[in-house]
């Protein structure tokens, strides 16, 4: 979901109406919550940017734990509110519009952080985690849904690091990371063509309602396409889980 165009922020409920889960994949961190911790009733989950709640509900619905989500779009957080109701977690589960860059600071500490696929909101990773920290349980855990360029690489992006970068941003920030679950090249090819199929109809539509608008959902369009061919060919897509030292 690009965000660098504000004009596009009002029709993303329409475009995205066909997907729930939008950024990350919720069997993974439910992998990755399973294997870092050995209790989960007393977890407390915080989800920052949840979109439609995917992850927060099946963790909650697979741990039975607290799981606070908060997102920007009123429509997403309304979305959510009833699927934590059909499955039957609205106990475990709070959703919250808001602007997750200013929430932060009224936070208490949580046991997770999940970033889903949203990018270090706060700045840089340095940045990021070093804001995220505050808000970690001494045996806490910050799992970041994203990509990184491999060293080796001749390719640069503006908005992705290459792994030793990467590394470096999370030590500055007083943290290690322990564990890097890489997402197999299938299962992302698989997950960029359902999400684009929709997306693209959605636009198509909205173009046939707003003519005037049309290059903004053509560029929209486009630039989706050129996201997945960097995700599925450019760079590494993984799963962070990232502890403090």
């Amino acid at each position: 979901m690009d965000g660098s165009n504000k004009e596009l922020f009002p029709f993303l409920p329409y475009i995205l109406q066909d997907i729930w889960e939008i950024g990350s994949d919720p069997e993974a961190i439910i992998k990755l919550i399973g294997k870092h911790f050995n209790r989960y009733d007393n977890l407390e989950v915080l989800d920052l940017g949840c979109g439609k709640g995917a992850v927060s509900i099946k963790v909650a619905h697979q741990f039975s734990c607290k799981c606070y989500g908060i997102d920007a779009i009123p429509e997403f957080i309304s979305y959510a509110q009833g699927k934590a109701i059909e499955y039957d977690v609205e106990h475990f589960c709070k959703f919250e519009i808001g602007d997750i860059r200013e929430k932060i600071k009224d936070l208490k500490t949580y046991d997770i952080i999940i970033l889903g696929a949203i990018g270090p909101v706060f700045g840089n990773y340095y940045s990021t985690l070093s804001t995220l920290s505050k808000h970690l349980n001494n045996s806490g855990i910050i799992i970041i849904d994203d990509g990184y360029i491999e060293d080796n690489s001749d390719y640069t992006h503006p908005l992705m690091l290459n792994k030793q970068e990467l590394l470096h941003q999370i030590n500055e920030a007083g943290m290690n990371l322990i564990e890097d679950d890489i997402m197999q090249s299938d299962r992302i090819k698989d997950s960029d063509n359902y999400i684009f199929d929709d997306l693209k109809k959605r636009c198509m539509e909205l173009i046939d309602k707003h003519p005037d608008k049309k290059d903004l959902f053509e560029n929209y369009i486009q630039k989706q396409e050129e996201e997945n061919e960097v995700l599925e060919n450019k760079v590494v897509c993984t799963t962070l889980v990232i502890k403090r030292r």
